[in-house]
């Protein structure tokens, strides 16, 4: 099966305590101690993100790496990426973190190890990526579109209820054909697809949601997608 789980927010970073969307996406390995590396080119690489990825995922059942593109931890890049069993992607600048990729080929490599099998998960920057558009937003300036891999159809908004301008931002671009329409996701939820299909919307927190947004005779239409809790 070729897998993507897409995070709207959460996991280590947002929900420290609360391991459970973590623990969700190790689980879909079905190995032992599956090898997990983390991505996280979109904060620039910073130590501080990095180090709290390890101190987060060594306290569960898994063998833990990460991909530095700032200072390269490896000698061949395609070998390091393809050996993993989960690439697990950061949050961060998702066009500057799109750039270094495709400086690096790691678009590209990153596309291998999808058809290889190799679990692909997110959040934030880490879930719009792997779609066709993403909205996304610079520290001072509006939200806009951004043209992603593509590996799954349509677009993606994170962070739906998390950030304030998010909701209004995406549903008017939809409304107005500037962006696909898509699925728009709150923080603590996850989206599953399996061989480019959603299989299913699951949550760390009670009563968050995701939706299918899509623009119908002139006006936009937020499909609510059930969730399982997974606590």
């Amino acid at each position: 099966m070729r897998q993507i789980i897409a995070m709207g927010g959460g996991g280590f970073s947002m929900e420290p305590d609360n391991p459970l969307l973590d623990q969700y996406i190790l689980e879909q390995a079905k190995k032992q101690s599956p090898k997990v590396c983390f991505i996280p080119t979109a904060s620039g690489d910073q130590d501080n993100y990095t180090n709290r990825f390890y101190e987060s995922f060594n306290k569960l059942e898994c063998s833990t790496s990460h991909l530095s593109l700032f200072e390269p931890n490896f000698s061949d890049l395609e070998a390091f990426i393809l050996e993993q069993d989960i690439l697990y992607v950061g949050g961060g600048n998702t066009r500057n973190m799109l750039v270094l990729w495709q400086e690096w080929g790691l678009d590209s490599i990153l596309l291998k190890a999808y058809k290889k099998e190799i679990i692909l998960a997110g959040l934030s920057a880490g879930s719009i990526c792997w779609f066709e558009e993403g909205l996304t937003d610079p520290l001072n300036g509006p939200l806009y579109k951004l043209d992603c891999l593509g590996i799954l159809k349509g677009s993606n908004c994170p962070h739906y209820d998390g950030e304030s301008k998010r909701r209004p931002a995406y549903k008017e671009m939809i409304a107005e054909n500037k962006m696909k329409p898509g699925y728009a996701v709150e923080d603590g939820v996850a989206l599953h697809f399996v061989d480019e299909q959603l299989h299913i919307s699951v949550s760390s927190r009670i009563n968050r949601k995701a939706y299918f947004v899509n623009s119908m005779e002139y006006t936009v239409k937020e499909l609510e997608i059930s969730t399982k809790y997974l606590g």
